[in-house]
């Protein structure tokens, strides 16, 4: 017979649910965590999936499309960085869904995310064949794909020491190359170039918002607008790694609010001043913008560079946006792994996948989740621009989920701390407005925009002559394959939602306040400037 949790030996199995060999490895520094959460997503959603975004919706509806889900997107950030940082259990939210709204919600809230990041990180490695066939048209993009993917795969089996210092480094050339892109995009736009002064020329010529898939009229011009959420969706999703990530660092009470504050001017750093840049110096009708043909599809930069005539430039980029790709890759086979090592703990997966080495990696869930990477050979018979469009749909819908369940258990979370009289002064970090709803506005800013998304992410396809299976499919299948998580985890554990008085909102919280190490004083004028940015 089982004893009872309270009768067994501390060495057997802490408050956080684990057992000896299932220990995450605390090594990712306050750098590290701070670098992944400013660039760990920059990868080829904001790079190479903006064209599609300019194509459809228009050099406005680009624009506008990025702004909205950039707030939707910091919304969410404020409903994690409140729960997350006061409770960094391993697994992050998927295991604080389970505490907060119910077991049967973490159940479909965890597979959907590691369904989501073994998805994309074939996309991301299509992304990358697309981006190296800018050179090299004529290889098998099954070469490049192996190349990256053996590089993605040592990296992440190396640990997640190794894991943090390359994502660190990767990121930093991502932040550096965004930024020299959007200045470059900017100077181009005022006459450097071949081009002269640009202007806002392309918001008039060929004008603010695109026709949708040949659809005349506003109602075309708004559907090529809402399609830029969709493709948005996917720039943005990943940035709750730092959820995932906090079960690794040192001292997530600390390093998560940190990295949550300046969510805000990273958004409007990267992606909105990004597609400003994008959208003024790159036409949408630009026939380099088709994800349609098998050969390589440019990123909307590296289009608008050459046609400035700058010589050699664009190779420099896309050479930065190959890394920008593996790193993405590299995320998405962490974040996935830590998913299905945290369905094991819970009890939602065998528990064998929750078995770490004794370097703290959960080995046998990094190994499944490679194997699912094969899917990235798809590109060799679609084409690598095709598949990654399928990805990408895929993914962008399994993300909107995903940030509509953090929603609902930040809802819960903060129901919780009213019932049970718990002041908000004890979170480590609190959100903007936390004084508006009960500090629940961003949790219904999130629930209301996902799902309004969500429901018409692809609604064109029923209209007359505009029916497209593999849309409708790559589009929708996320929220019946949700559904069916949740009936099943709903029949196996019961669905109903943990109620307010009962949610347990302390248990591990002082065994993490314990192991919590005071940061050593930065010595020099690099580890001064690391401190600040972290």
């Amino acid at each position: 017979m089982t004893r009872p949790l309270t009768s067994r030996k501390k060495s057997e199995i802490n408050d956080l649910g684990q057992k000896r060999g299932e220990h995450l490895q605390h090594a990712l520094k306050p750098r590290h965590v701070a670098m992944i959460s400013i660039g760990g997503v920059i990868g080829t959603g904001l790079f190479l999936g903006t064209a599609n975004s300019l194509k459809n919706g228009g050099p406005v509806g680009l624009w506008l499309g990025y702004i909205v889900m950039g707030s939707v997107c910091f919304a969410v950030m404020q409903c994690l960085g409140e729960a997350v940082s006061y409770l960094p259990v391993p697994g992050g939210h998927i295991r604080l869904a389970d505490r907060f709204v119910s077991p049967a919600m973490a159940f479909a809230l965890g597979w959907n995310y590691w369904y989501n990041w073994v998805i994309v990180l074939p996309a991301e490695l299509s992304a990358a064949a697309v981006l190296i066939s800018y050179w090299d048209p004529h290889t098998s993009p099954a070469v490049y794909i192996t190349v990256c993917l053996v590089v993605v795969i040592a990296i992440n089996l190396l640990g997640v020491r190794v894991y943090g210092e390359t994502e660190f480094w990767f990121c930093s050339i991502k932040v550096l190359t965004i930024v020299g892109l959007i200045i470059l995009s900017f100077l181009i736009d005022v006459g450097v170039g071949d081009q002269g002064v640009l202007g806002f020329h392309y918001w008039k010529h060929p004008g603010p918002f695109a026709q949708y898939n040949g659809i005349s009229g506003s109602l075309g011009r708004f559907l090529g607008f809402w399609s830029v959420l969709i493709n948005a969706a996917f720039s943005f999703i990943g940035t709750e790694i730092t959820g995932i990530a906090a079960g690794e660092a040192r001292n997530p009470r600390k390093t998560v609010p940190s990295a949550i504050r300046k969510v805000f001017w990273r958004i409007l750093l990267f992606y909105i001043l990004g597609t400003l840049a994008i959208s003024v110096v790159c036409p949408s009708d630009a026939p380099d913008l088709s994800f349609k043909a098998k050969t390589a599809t440019k990123s909307p930069f590296v289009i608008a560079i050459k046609a400035a005539g700058i010589k050699g430039l664009p190779s420099v980029i896309n050479a930065a946006l190959l890394t920008s790709a593996t790193s993405a890759a590299s995320s998405d086979l962490f974040t996935s792994s830590r998913a299905l090592y945290s369905l094991a703990l819970n009890g939602q997966a065998p528990r064998i996948f929750a078995r770490t080495n004794r370097y703290g990696l959960p080995y046998l869930s990094v190994i499944v989740s490679i194997l699912f990477s094969l899917l990235a050979y798809m590109s060799v018979k679609t084409g690598s621009g095709t598949a990654f469009g399928y990805f990408a749909n895929l993914t962008s819908v399994c993300g909107l989920v995903t940030w509509s369940v953090i929603g609902c258990l930040h809802l819960r979370f903060r129901t919780a701390m009213q019932v049970q009289g718990v002041s908000a002064d004890v979170l480590p970090y609190k959100a903007p407005l936390s004084k508006w709803f009960g500090g629940k506005f961003f949790s219904y800013y999130t629930i209301g925009w996902t799902l309004l998304v969500i429901l018409f992410c692809d609604w064109s396809v029923f209209l007359n002559g505009n029916w497209s299976t593999s849309d409708f499919i790559t589009n929708y299948f996320p929220v019946p394959f949700f559904g069916v998580l949740y009936a099943f985890a709903a029949w196996r554990w019961g669905g109903k939602f943990r109620k307010a008085e009962e949610i347990d909102l302390h248990t591990g919280l002082q065994t993490i306040i314990d192991n919590e190490v005071e940061e050593p004083v930065p010595k020099n004028l690099w580890e001064k400037v690391w401190a600040f940015l972290s």
